[in-house]
């Protein structure tokens, strides 16, 4: 499985990256050998301005043979985002597996 990352309005970090990869192969893993590729969009909705929820993830993965699925989170720091993004997709991913294994 490839996992691609965007930055939109944040600069790029290698911290971020390995976090990413980490929540993705814990909450995902077990998707592995389902999915061609996980995109992981991270961007500060308000360009560097404090606000609430700003911080947006949005990964989307490719399942082999359908079409693909998004999850989507906002919080007020990165990581809170990519965990939200992650269990929403893990959700959808779980739902969506149970009816096309049925």
């Amino acid at each position: 499985m490839h996992i691609e990352i965007n930055y939109r309005n944040i600069n790029h970090s290698e911290t971020i990256d390995q976090h990413v990869h980490e929540q993705v192969h814990q909450i995902l893993g077990r998707f592995e050998e389902r999915l061609t590729r996980i995109e992981v969009h991270l961007a500060d909705e308000n360009a560097g301005k404090p606000g609430p929820d700003d911080k947006r993830c949005m990964i989307e993965a490719r399942p082999r043979g359908m079409d693909p699925l998004v999850a989507e989170d906002h919080a007020e720091d990165l990581y809170a985002s990519i965990a939200g993004a992650t269990k929403k997709l893990q959700r959808v991913l779980t739902k969506r597996f149970e009816k096309s294994d049925a």
